[in-house]
């Protein structure tokens, strides 16, 4: 299993799965990360926290406990 937290910048990945569960899923969903999108991974901070990615025409910035959340093929 390779999580979006593993991701490299510049790398293209699409999502397999959300894990976790309750609100901190549904926050994950609303900002459009579901199942069969594709992320590009934009930046990563030197020391892993945030993330910047862009998804379905926008960028967004996530924390690396989000990101781990994020299952990705």
């Amino acid at each position: 299993m390779k999580t979006l937290r593993e991701c490299r910048p510049n790398q293209k990945v699409t999502v397999v799965k959300i894990h976790g569960s309750g609100p901190v899923k549904k926050r994950i969903m609303d900002m459009g990360i579901t199942k069969g999108v594709e992320i590009l991974v934009r930046k990563v901070a030197p020391l892993g926290d945030p993330i910047e990615i862009n998804i379905r025409s926008y960028e967004l910035s996530l924390r690396k406990a989000d990101a781990e959340m994020v299952e990705v093929k």
